[in-house]
């Protein structure tokens, strides 16, 4: 809750329920059914939330078997995230309008399909485009398991603790992920970090398809695919030049041209939403300076913690040569403070208030990536142990109290779009952060790389492309010539890593003082502005 204002019903992600108003068909459950269904669907959110992170500690077995530049390698990373992100709202309206229980059945059908030909890929292509199917199956899982919960579970008390499970479940799944891919990449190799999906959600289906009752709004929100189109479309090219400014030295026409194109769709996206009586995202809650503030800092704050594992597992990896089982573990110190600070966050916001909880807890995350970018060794596990901790800490009171600030800007009666803007801002924060400083990585890797005495200019345009690409170049070199590239490769991936810190450190220091400064509580005046 913002400083002085009555506090959201909001769980540990900050999903909050839908307007009460809503009128939803409610079948009745026997106590033995309501649970099984919960079972289903956090299940579901589990492995949404594994497959946000369990690919992190296989990147480089995987880069060594498909080759992938450092743009492809940012899209085979985070294309999930950003399908996921970009589908969450469409999946939820087009589920309260053909039934909530047959958009859950078909998206595990979706995500287990796509986790197969994730697990086969034999080219970079085709692993990208499975991830994609496989963000666009998570959005429609997760878009409609809520509501179900709501449904099913009458009870106030019960459903209370319901969606605790459920909210849970994603933190535990997205926490778990590095753990898990690291046991599995190590024992059977990457494709099957993908696999293990597979008879999950084989048993999720059996067990759905006989407990999970049909539901839907019998008044449901217009579907407009004209602005999902436009959301879509306008997002991916935005990412797209990103991802390839990183490839290129200069002004690039082509990234460019497709930056300014996708910036103009999302621009006429946002136009739509505002003429439209019922738009697919409600774009008017951000003239709240509390809402866009909250939701700002929640897309800093997750964009860069779930950069921070994926680095760090690349980091580990590739400059200290720890296994992926290795790697996994040495960030379970990071993942266990986070949730230690989800835990404590109410506490903290009940002792210091909302905001000033906010604001501290971002600049600790701050001060985290700031000493990593000083003083951080891959080479030393030791000296990184204490940022990790700060930057779990820090991070997860922000996730937790971010996301109630987030529900408290908006009205009672607004609260179901808040909401999927709020699970849209977690999604989209993961891809974004990714997906911006993976770019600031592959740049400074680029243009940092020392000198190697004799490598021809293709050889050094090679070493220059990704670490793994220098490795693959270091195989068919004399000794002396391969460390001494692979020695160069580490320095250049070290500088790139501590620009990375450098600048998401002054991201979350600039989101703590908007914290701090913009969401104060409302004054007389924007309260009366508001009724």
């Amino acid at each position: 809750m913002v400083d002085g204002e009555a506090p959201t019903a909001v769980h540990a992600s900050g999903r909050a329920p839908e307007k009460a108003s809503e009128p939803t068909e409610r079948p009745t459950a026997s106590p033995r059914q309501r649970w099984l269904v919960l079972a289903v669907v956090s299940g579901g959110l589990l492995l949404c939330g594994v497959d946000l992170t369990v690919l992190h500690v296989a990147v480089p077995s995987m880069s060594r078997d498909l080759r992938p530049g450092a743009a492809q390698l940012l899209w085979i990373v985070d294309v999930y995230s950003l399908a996921l992100a970009a589908l969450l709202v469409t999946c939820g309206t087009l589920g309260d309008r053909v039934g909530r229980r047959r958009m859950v059945l078909s998206g595990f059908f979706v995500f287990g399909l796509a986790s197969a030909v994730c697990a086969f890929s034999t080219s970079t292509a085709q692993l990208v485009a499975a991830r994609a199917a496989l963000g666009a199956g998570a959005a429609m899982i997760m878009a409609s398991t809520v509501a179900i919960i709501r449904v099913v579970f009458t009870d106030d008390r019960e459903r209370a603790l319901a969606i605790g499970v459920w909210t849970s479940a994603h933190s535990v799944g997205a926490t778990v992920g590095p753990l898990v891919g690291g046991l599995v990449t190590e024992r059977w190799g990457w494709g099957a970090v993908f696999l293990v999906n597979v008879p999950v959600v084989v048993l999720l289906l059996a067990v759905g398809a006989h407990v999970v009752p049909e539901s839907r709004n019998p008044v449901p929100r217009r579907w407009d695919l004209a602005s999902a189109v436009l959301s879509v479309t306008g997002l991916a090219g935005v990412v797209y030049a990103l991802k390839q400014a990183g490839e290129h030295t200069g002004v690039n026409t082509a990234v460019l041209v497709t930056a300014l194109g996708g910036t103009a769709l999302l621009y006429v996206f946002v136009r739509r939403q505002r003429r439209l009586a019922e738009p697919l995202l409600d774009v008017s809650l951000f003239a709240a300076r509390r809402f866009t503030t909250a939701t700002l800092c929640v897309i800093g704050c997750f964009g860069s913690y779930v950069a921070l594992l994926f680095f760090l597992t690349q980091w580990l990896q590739q400059v200290s040569g720890y296994s992926p089982l290795h790697a996994g573990l040495s960030l379970m110190p990071l993942a266990a403070a986070n949730a230690v600070g989800a835990i404590t966050a109410p506490r903290a916001a009940h002792r210091c208030g909302n905001r000033w909880a906010l604001a501290g807890a971002l600049l600790l995350f701050a001060a985290a990536y700031a000493v990593l970018a000083l003083v951080g060794d891959a080479a030393h596990y030791g000296m990184l142990l204490v940022p990790l901790l700060g930057a779990g800490y820090g991070a997860g009171i922000v996730m937790t109290l971010g996301a109630d600030s987030l529900m408290s800007a908006a009205r009672p009666e607004r609260s179901g779009e808040a909401a999927a803007i709020q699970e849209t801002s977690f999604e989209l924060g993961a891809g974004l952060g990714v997906a911006v400083l993976g770019t600031v990585l592959a740049a400074v890797y680029r243009t940092g790389m020392p000198a190697v005495a004799g490598l021809d200019p293709d050889e050094r345009a090679a070493a220059e492309e990704s670490f793994a690409a220098a490795e693959r170049l270091a195989t068919h070199l004399p000794s002396d010539t391969a460390a001494a590239v692979l020695h160069a490769a580490a320095q250049a991936y070290d500088r790139g890593f501590t620009a990375v810190a450098v600048i998401a450190a002054a991201v979350l220091a600039v989101t703590a003082f908007m914290a701090a400064f913009l969401l104060r509580p409302r004054t007389a005046e924007e309260r009366a502005a508001e009724r």
